[in-house]
């Protein structure tokens, strides 16, 4: 660790605090091509809430046909349960909601699309037939008790369609608030946003009558925009970022996405500008370089190699 550094330099115009959602143990592991032992997935989380992350996506309750790099969800919530920290769970449909209220899951995450042709690669259905099989899924979550945060993914870009125009993300983001979700997350899904782009798709939604304080922003690093991206959404009052330990990720369906915003490289910025996330980089780094080791690769994350002088 840089003794020191960053130097803090508040921006009086940001958040004082942010909340991080640590998607890696979901988002990060669901693209591995191997599958990661349940005892490791459990340690990370562990790790994880011991650096400090409060938000930590556990798994999803996906068909294992479909994502079996998670199909150990039943196995590894019950090795959670004194992590201390909150461990939301995706789930795909009314059956994967009743396997997590099962287990005790009281946080749940639906994941919708903007676009029609990612709806129809990541769901096998349309927008709108998507949103009609959420409806009861969110429906029941809130009647067991439970919040529920909704994905909105190809927020920005998609690689069938291009350019993805704000109303259109905002005509979805709407109906799935209007379900019930306490949050809408905002994927860039193939990274492809800009700053211009984010700050456009925020005043879009608050013009719609979305309140800032019910969004967060989900950005991968395609291009190199996930920090630039998330500083656009900090400067708009956003105070719920997603990323991923180490950089992991990807999306099983869309072939052009890369890594997540590594929560490491996301900790330094915030850090730097004087923002409150409650995570300790030192031990953060020191768990996304023991998870590199067990996946046989190093980390993408520049802050996790800079401060841990891993090799590429």
């Amino acid at each position: 660790m840089t003794e020191g550094l960053p130097m803090a330099v508040p921006d009086p115009a940001l958040p004082r605090r942010v909340r991080i959602h640590e998607v890696g143990p979901r988002d990060g592991l669901q693209n591995e091509q191997a599958t990661v032992p349940t005892e490791v997935k459990a340690e990370f989380i562990h790790r994880l809430a011991a650096a400090g992350l409060d938000t930590i996506e556990a798994t999803s309750f996906v068909h294992p046909k479909w994502v079996p790099q998670l199909a150990d969800a039943e196995r590894l919530m019950p090795l959670l349960g004194d992590v201390g920290a909150h461990l939301p769970v995706l789930v795909p449909n009314t059956r994967g909601l009743e396997r997590a209220l099962a287990l005790g899951v009281r946080e749940i995450a639906v994941f919708g699309s903007a676009t029609e042709s990612f709806a129809k690669a990541n769901l096998n259905r349309t927008v709108d037939e998507s949103l009609e099989m959420f409806a009861p899924v969110v429906a029941a979550a809130r009647e067991a008790g439970a919040t529920v945060r909704g994905y909105l993914s190809m927020c920005f870009g998609d690689p069938w369609e291009g350019p993805v125009p704000p109303a259109q993300v905002v005509r979805v983001g709407r109906r799935l608030l209007e379900l019930g979700c306490d949050q809408l997350s905002l994927g860039d899904t193939i990274g492809v946003a800009t700053p211009g782009h984010v700050t456009a798709l925020l005043t879009a939604l608050n013009q719609a009558g979305v309140a800032t304080g019910q969004l967060a922003v989900h950005f991968h690093d395609t291009y190199g925009q996930a920090l630039a991206n998330t500083l656009a959404a900090l400067r708009h009052g956003v105070t719920t970022i997603d990323a991923s330990a180490g950089g992991l990720g990807g999306c099983p369906y869309a072939k052009s996405a890369t890594g997540n915003l590594a929560t490491e490289d996301l900790v330094w910025m915030l850090h730097g500008l004087g923002i409150e996330t409650g995570v300790d980089l030192g031990r953060l780094t020191a768990t996304s370089v023991w998870m590199a080791d067990r996946l046989g690769r190093p980390s993408p994350s520049r802050t996790v190699r800079a401060l841990s002088h891993q090799e590429s």
